[in-house]
């Protein structure tokens, strides 16, 4: 329905101003809201008390934070991420991902944000954001099946851990790292103690090793040069963060991340449930069940 309501809207009367976003708003006003997530009941015990006497703040709920995924539908103007940004900055969140990108409908915009914190804190949060004026809805994806996906560039050194560490040490280079320097250039897999061939056979063992680590993850090594190459990877977040992982012996020089993109899945129904799922209409539509007796 809000597919259909927004191409409408695109098709004849869109704007390129919040206008639309607070007609859009207007018409969905009416629509019944769940109740926010219940807050634990406060322990009145003697540090409360004195807490709320000298300080006048309550003590800090226990809650369990989560990751929550926010999926804002916004009006694509200048100022939208700073006000977005800004409300979530006010509550005291650390944004943990954000993705923006344009969607199927002109002047629309999706924005993606991943971040840590308690359900009740988070759905104020997101209704606070929701009535911002170029803000179309804010749904949360936290509780549903997602496909999650997010994109990884690493450049990958070639020339082994030594020849990397050796970079990290020239980068910082002072007195106290100039013995350690000298040790790893005496060991023996350094490239300056090695025949070109040597270097030549230990790069393309690295590349083979390297492009094998990849495809098994399902990515693939798209720059090749003489020191280093570039992998790329498109998986979930976790997936990611492994395959890192496993390249650090390596010598990651340089990683990106382009952040957690998210969409629910739809849920395929069987002929047999939907058969069901008819018959349970047809009757409520027939009799009242709040009439019934129990059972």
């Amino acid at each position: 329905m809000l597919r259909t309501a927004l191409r409408r809207s695109a098709g004849a009367r869109f704007s390129s101003s919040s206008t639309s976003a607070m007609a859009y708003k207007q018409l969905h006003r009416h629509a019944k809201r769940p109740p926010l997530p219940t807050v634990e009941t406060p322990v009145w015990d003697a540090n409360t008390a004195v807490s709320s006497i000298l300080y006048d703040t309550p003590t800090p709920s226990r809650q369990p934070k989560h990751q929550h995924v926010l999926n804002c539908l916004v009006q694509n103007e200048p100022g939208v991420l700073s006000r977005i940004s800004g409300t979530l900055a006010a509550r005291g969140f650390n944004i943990d991902s954000l993705v923006v990108c344009n969607t199927e409908v002109k002047d629309l915009s999706r924005m993606t944000i991943v971040l840590q914190g308690q359900d009740s804190i988070i759905e104020q949060a997101r209704r606070q954001i929701e009535d911002l004026v170029p803000v179309y809805a804010v749904l949360n994806y936290t509780n549903s099946m997602m496909v999650k996906r997010e994109l990884v560039l690493a450049r990958i050194s070639l020339l082994g851990s030594e020849y990397f560490q050796d970079l990290l040490l020239n980068h910082h280079h002072d007195d106290a790292n100039a013995e350690t320097i000298k040790k790893i250039r005496e060991q023996k897999y350094h490239p300056s103690n090695l025949l070109p061939s040597e270097v030549h056979r230990l790069k393309h063992q690295h590349l083979a090793d390297i492009q094998n680590l990849a495809r098994n993850f399902g990515g693939k090594v798209v720059d090749i040069s003489e020191t280093n190459c570039i992998v790329e990877l498109a998986a979930k977040p976790t997936r990611v963060s492994a395959f890192i992982k496993l390249l650090e012996p390596f010598g990651v020089l340089e990683c990106t991340r382009s952040g957690m993109m998210a969409l629910p899945r739809t849920p395929l129904k069987t002929s047999h449930e939907e058969a069901e799922e008819d018959q349970d209409t047809l009757i409520s539509e027939i009799v009242d069940i709040s009439q019934l007796p129990p059972g």
